[in-house]
């Protein structure tokens, strides 16, 4: 029994939700092995034969594979599919793309968004927006999944010297082609991979209080800067800041939820964070319910005093 890790990686350096998807690979027994398709990608290969636990990384390296295309991606996956018992995908955008494809090429059914293995076979996934679990077994030969990173603690990005395999790349898709992209500049963490965020929610009022009031605690902790659906809509903050069931899922050390209400949905999306601070003036506000501190006031007044305390 051996397991395929899909890793999802800039062509120089593997991302952080690779490595919590090897630790779940890891959890299904066997050995594990972690397939790099990128354009001049050696660099991301000799870090995934690094990663801790990872047995073999297979090297594709094409021009078809330098942004990531889905339909040339999934096409590698099937190449190498048939020697492989599980094959892992990050439940990014990415992971998301290109797993329901192989899927169904394999005409097999796909596991979402796991965040435990119980047996070979069988793993929990959340369902209701993360208000109850499901367990979920797969009888399908070849088990496709995709793993919530913040279901997993990541496997060590050192330690491991596992061969790198170079592999003939699979034909490019005639039917797609990459036109561009629009990618947002941005200095601070990224979102999913940020040891602390501070969120803001609709009480903020405006786009210009957004900035006035997050920017400051954002710099003085060193953060990212997240959003409820509420503010995105809003029009406070860039869609990209969206952090809930419809939005990013994530788990930082630290989240600091400020005049965010806290409806299931953006629940679903940071309850998993180690501490969580909600700042709100409504006493019956559901975000209470999960934070570990919570401070009933006024954000326009207790932010701006932190901002001083710190």
């Amino acid at each position: 029994m051996t397991s395929l890790v899909i890793a999802e990686h800039d062509n120089a350096s593997i991302k952080g939700a690779t490595l919590n998807t090897v630790t779940a690979a890891a959890q299904c027994g066997g050995d594990v092995h972690v397939l790099v398709a990128g354009s001049n990608a050696a660099a991301a290969a000799a870090a995934a034969a690094k990663i801790a636990g990872v047995t073999k990384v297979l090297h594709a390296d094409a021009d078809a594979f330098a942004h990531g295309l889905a339909e040339n991606v999934a096409a590698q996956v099937l190449a190498v599919a048939g020697t492989y018992s599980h094959i892992l995908f990050p439940a990014t955008a990415s992971g998301k793309n290109v797993a329901p494809r192989v899927a169904a090429k394999l005409d097999v059914g796909q596991v979402s968004d796991i965040t435990k293995v119980l047996s070979s076979d069988t793993f929990e996934r959340p369902i209701y927006a993360g208000n109850a679990i499901a367990t979920v077994q797969s009888l399908d030969a070849v088990k496709v999944m995709t793993v919530r990173s913040t279901g997993f603690d990541p496997a060590a990005a050192s330690g491991g010297s596992a061969p790198v395999e170079v592999l003939t790349a699979a034909g490019a898709n005639a039917g797609v082609s990459f036109m561009g992209s629009e990618i947002a500049k941005n200095d601070r963490p990224e979102l999913t991979a940020a040891k602390i965020i501070v969120s803001g929610g609709r009480a903020l009022g405006s786009s210009e209080k957004f900035n006035e009031i997050m920017t400051p605690l954002a710099d003085k902790l060193g953060a990212a800067i997240g959003a409820s659906r509420a503010a995105v809509d809003a029009g406070y903050a860039a869609n990209d800041l969206q952090v809930g069931q419809t939005g990013k899922i994530v788990a930082p050390q630290l989240y600091v939820a400020c005049g965010i209400s806290g409806a299931i949905q953006h629940l679903a999306g940071m309850k998993d964070s180690k501490v969580i601070v909600a700042i709100n003036k409504d006493p019956e506000a559901p975000i209470f319910s999960v934070a570990d501190y919570g401070l009933e006031a006024d954000l326009f007044v207790a932010v701006p005093e932190l901002i001083a305390a710190l």
